[in-house]
Protein backbone atom coordinates (compact mmCIF):
# COMPACT_ATOMS: atom_id res chain seq x y z
CA UNK A 1 0.00 0.00 0.00
CA UNK A 2 1.34 3.40 -1.12
CA UNK A 3 1.78 6.32 1.60
CA UNK A 4 -0.59 8.16 -0.46
CA UNK A 5 -3.56 5.29 0.01
CA UNK A 6 -2.59 4.77 3.86
CA UNK A 7 -2.82 8.37 4.72
CA UNK A 8 -6.58 8.70 2.53
CA UNK A 9 -7.89 6.27 5.47
CA UNK A 10 -6.21 8.42 8.10
CA UNK A 11 -9.06 9.71 10.32
CA UNK A 12 -8.63 13.66 10.22
CA UNK A 13 -9.76 13.79 13.70
CA UNK A 14 -8.43 11.17 16.18
CA UNK A 15 -10.54 11.00 19.58
CA UNK A 16 -9.33 9.96 23.00
CA UNK A 17 -11.62 7.16 23.04
CA UNK A 18 -9.99 5.78 19.71
CA UNK A 19 -6.24 6.22 21.46
CA UNK A 20 -7.24 4.00 24.29
CA UNK A 21 -8.63 0.94 21.98
CA UNK A 22 -5.72 1.13 20.14
CA UNK A 23 -3.63 1.14 23.56
CA UNK A 24 -5.76 -1.76 25.00
CA UNK A 25 -5.24 -4.00 22.10
CA UNK A 26 -2.04 -3.55 21.97
CA UNK A 27 -0.06 -4.63 25.29
CA UNK A 28 3.34 -4.25 23.21
CA UNK A 29 3.30 -0.19 22.49
CA UNK A 30 2.50 3.01 24.92
CA UNK A 31 -0.20 5.40 23.42
CA UNK A 32 -0.34 8.94 23.46
CA UNK A 33 -2.18 11.85 21.96
CA UNK A 34 -1.12 15.18 22.46
CA UNK A 35 -4.34 17.74 22.89
CA UNK A 36 -3.31 19.03 19.60
CA UNK A 37 -3.83 15.60 18.23
CA UNK A 38 -0.76 14.33 17.76
CA UNK A 39 -0.40 10.65 18.49
CA UNK A 40 2.74 9.02 19.46
CA UNK A 41 3.15 5.43 19.81
CA UNK A 42 6.49 3.99 21.71
CA UNK A 43 7.82 0.61 22.51
CA UNK A 44 7.72 -0.64 26.15
CA UNK A 45 10.30 0.47 28.48
CA UNK A 46 13.69 -1.00 28.75
CA UNK A 47 14.55 -2.93 32.16
CA UNK A 48 16.69 0.14 33.34
CA UNK A 49 13.51 2.24 32.78
CA UNK A 50 11.63 -0.12 34.77
CA UNK A 51 13.73 -0.79 37.08
CA UNK A 52 14.35 3.03 37.59
CA UNK A 53 10.22 3.42 38.25
CA UNK A 54 10.50 0.19 40.54
CA UNK A 55 12.91 1.92 43.05
CA UNK A 56 10.69 5.21 43.22
CA UNK A 57 7.40 3.56 43.88
CA UNK A 58 9.14 1.44 46.56
CA UNK A 59 10.37 4.31 47.93
CA UNK A 60 7.23 5.66 48.42
CA UNK A 61 5.49 3.12 49.64
CA UNK A 62 8.50 2.75 52.36
CA UNK A 63 7.32 6.05 53.13
CA UNK A 64 3.68 5.48 53.85
CA UNK A 65 1.94 6.01 50.57
CA UNK A 66 -0.49 3.07 49.75
CA UNK A 67 -1.22 1.51 46.71
CA UNK A 68 -3.79 3.33 45.27
CA UNK A 69 -2.04 6.31 45.52
CA UNK A 70 0.75 5.16 43.55
CA UNK A 71 0.45 4.26 39.84
CA UNK A 72 3.06 3.27 37.02
CA UNK A 73 1.88 3.67 33.36
CA UNK A 74 -1.58 5.25 34.36
CA UNK A 75 -3.02 7.60 31.54
CA UNK A 76 -4.09 10.87 32.47
CA UNK A 77 -5.87 13.16 30.09
CA UNK A 78 -4.65 16.50 30.50
CA UNK A 79 -6.29 17.68 27.11
CA UNK A 80 -4.90 14.75 25.36
CA UNK A 81 -4.12 11.14 26.91
CA UNK A 82 -0.53 11.13 28.75
CA UNK A 83 0.68 7.85 30.19
CA UNK A 84 3.67 9.08 32.75
CA UNK A 85 5.41 6.31 34.16
CA UNK A 86 5.08 6.97 37.63
CA UNK A 87 2.28 8.80 38.90
CA UNK A 88 1.46 9.91 43.09
CA UNK A 89 -2.43 10.95 43.66
CA UNK A 90 -3.41 12.49 47.04
CA UNK A 91 -4.45 10.21 49.92
CA UNK A 92 -8.54 9.42 49.38
CA UNK A 93 -8.24 10.40 45.70
CA UNK A 94 -6.99 7.86 43.63
CA UNK A 95 -6.85 8.22 39.59
CA UNK A 96 -10.80 8.23 38.48
CA UNK A 97 -12.04 7.73 34.40
CA UNK A 98 -12.00 11.07 32.70
CA UNK A 99 -12.52 10.16 29.46
CA UNK A 100 -11.97 7.02 28.10
CA UNK A 101 -10.07 4.89 30.07
CA UNK A 102 -7.32 8.29 30.92
CA UNK A 103 -7.94 9.39 34.45
CA UNK A 104 -8.47 12.71 35.59
CA UNK A 105 -6.11 14.74 37.29
CA UNK A 106 -8.00 15.45 40.06
CA UNK A 107 -5.99 14.44 43.49
CA UNK A 108 -3.01 14.04 40.89
CA UNK A 109 0.06 15.03 43.02
CA UNK A 110 3.20 14.54 40.92
CA UNK A 111 3.75 13.18 37.64
CA UNK A 112 7.43 11.55 36.83
CA UNK A 113 8.82 10.78 33.55
CA UNK A 114 12.44 8.88 32.96
CA UNK A 115 13.94 10.34 29.83
CA UNK A 116 14.46 7.17 27.80
CA UNK A 117 16.48 7.51 23.93
CA UNK A 118 14.07 9.64 22.05
CA UNK A 119 11.96 10.57 24.15
CA UNK A 120 14.21 13.57 25.74
CA UNK A 121 12.11 16.64 24.01
CA UNK A 122 8.65 15.47 24.77
CA UNK A 123 9.96 15.13 28.15
CA UNK A 124 11.50 17.77 29.08
CA UNK A 125 9.63 20.18 27.25
CA UNK A 126 6.38 19.22 25.66
CA UNK A 127 4.91 17.06 28.71
CA UNK A 128 6.41 19.58 31.38
CA UNK A 129 4.37 22.30 29.39
CA UNK A 130 0.71 20.16 29.03
CA UNK A 131 1.04 19.49 32.96
CA UNK A 132 1.83 22.49 34.28
CA UNK A 133 -1.36 23.64 32.25
CA UNK A 134 -3.56 21.08 33.26
CA UNK A 135 -2.21 21.98 36.72
CA UNK A 136 -0.31 19.14 38.08
CA UNK A 137 1.22 20.34 41.43
CA UNK A 138 4.68 18.89 40.79
CA UNK A 139 6.83 17.00 37.96
CA UNK A 140 9.81 15.12 37.88
CA UNK A 141 12.16 14.10 35.26
CA UNK A 142 14.79 11.70 35.83
CA UNK A 143 17.60 11.49 33.22
CA UNK A 144 19.22 8.60 32.75
CA UNK A 145 22.56 10.11 32.90
CA UNK A 146 24.82 7.07 34.78
CA UNK A 147 23.70 8.86 38.25
CA UNK A 148 19.84 9.06 37.06
CA UNK A 149 19.51 12.49 38.37
CA UNK A 150 16.36 13.78 39.37
CA UNK A 151 14.74 17.24 38.16
CA UNK A 152 11.95 18.24 40.72
CA UNK A 153 9.36 20.97 39.54
CA UNK A 154 6.67 22.56 41.05
CA UNK A 155 3.91 24.82 39.84
CA UNK A 156 4.08 28.31 40.83
CA UNK A 157 1.06 30.52 41.10
CA UNK A 158 2.05 31.69 37.26
CA UNK A 159 1.57 28.24 36.38
CA UNK A 160 4.99 27.16 35.11
CA UNK A 161 7.23 25.25 36.89
CA UNK A 162 10.20 25.90 38.97
CA UNK A 163 12.79 24.35 39.82
CA UNK A 164 13.64 22.85 43.02
CA UNK A 165 15.69 25.54 44.61
CA UNK A 166 18.33 22.78 45.69
CA UNK A 167 18.57 21.62 42.40
CA UNK A 168 18.57 18.26 40.30
CA UNK A 169 19.54 15.35 42.97
CA UNK A 170 21.07 12.06 41.83
CA UNK A 171 18.09 9.29 42.96
CA UNK A 172 20.96 7.82 45.48
CA UNK A 173 19.44 10.81 47.44
CA UNK A 174 16.16 11.40 46.36
CA UNK A 175 16.02 7.71 47.46
CA UNK A 176 17.37 8.81 50.95
CA UNK A 177 15.39 11.38 52.03
CA UNK A 178 11.06 11.66 52.70
CA UNK A 179 9.06 12.50 49.69
CA UNK A 180 7.41 15.92 50.28
CA UNK A 181 4.72 16.18 48.03
CA UNK A 182 3.21 19.05 49.86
Amino acid sequence: MSAQAFGARMPTHLPLNDVANMAAADENHRYELSPEGVLSVTPPADPEHALLVMRMILWLAKHGYEAEQITADCGIDVGGGRVPDLTVWAEGMPPRRARSSYAGTSGLLLAVEVVSSGSEIVDRITKKAEYAKAGIPRYWIVERDGGATVHRNVLNEDGQYEPDPSGPQPLTWLLASTPDLG
